[in-house]
């Protein structure tokens, strides 16, 4: 028997507010972080609705609630819709690089900037490079930072922290200039990642937990077709 299907030992948090339904309290069941993981073994996870949060590997486990439910895209099959492709060209001005996973000053500017715009006074509205650093990148999974800056003049747009795995790339948070709402960085983001993953003959792109009572989650129902995770099977989600 492989590292990767041996019976993980889970270990249940403390329960706390939940951060995406207010008066709602949540827990999370996530793996002993003494675990080894490769990038196959964290594909695994992902595929029976885990997530990852630096090195906390991790899914919802609130009782009665199933709000949080684990959504993918099928690559092959994924057609943009209209306002996406409209999204796209109006960032043909943006060039894409991979980079690997480093603390970048440049980068920590723009996600404060993206933080104080969009979640002012949050839990992630911190100073603290380490945090930040500590909440983005683990030491087992190959991260990439994929950043997007204007052709022009070479200013940073967009950053993609992105997860490589076997089967797919999982985006695992997109942040950007939050004063050019127009511009819809976040799904273009997105979109690349689509493109990318089909360029590396990968079938899936992963985005974490859709929940239909939170509209900072709606975006994500946009990306059609598109893959929940129901009782441990994926199955079409409805359009």
């Amino acid at each position: 028997m492989t590292r990767t299907h041996q019976t993980p030992t889970l270990f249940l948090s403390v329960p706390h507010p939940c951060g995406y339904l207010p008066g709602r309290i949540s827990s999370s069941l996530f793996l002993d972080p003494r675990r080894k993981l490769d990038s196959a073994a964290y594909a695994h996870f992902m595929r029976i609705g885990f997530r990852r949060s630096g090195d906390f590997i991790y899914r919802p486990h609130c009782g009665t609630c199933q709000a949080c439910v684990p959504v993918r895209i099928p690559v092959a099959r994924f057609a943009a819709s209209r306002g996406q492709r409209r999204i796209w060209r109006r960032n043909a001005d943006l060039v894409a690089r991979e980079r690997p996973a480093a603390f970048d000053p440049d980068h920590f500017a723009l996600y404060r900037r993206y933080i104080a715009g969009r979640h002012p006074g949050s839990s992630m509205d911190d100073p603290d490079p380490e945090r930040y650093w500590g909440f983005l990148v683990s030491r087992q999974v190959d991260t990439v930072f994929v950043e997007f800056r204007f052709r022009d003049t070479g200013e940073l747009a967009c950053v993609a922290a992105t997860d490589l795995l076997p089967d797919g790339l999982s985006a695992v948070y997109t942040f950007f200039d939050p004063g050019a709402p127009r511009r819809g960085f976040g799904v273009f983001a997105i979109l690349w990642q689509i493109e990318e993953a089909r360029r590396r003959g990968l079938p899936y792109v992963y985005l974490g937990y859709w929940i239909h009572e939170s509209p900072k989650m709606a975006y994500k129902s946009n990306f059609q077709p598109l893959e929940s995770l129901i009782a441990g099977q994926w199955l079409p989600f409805p359009a």
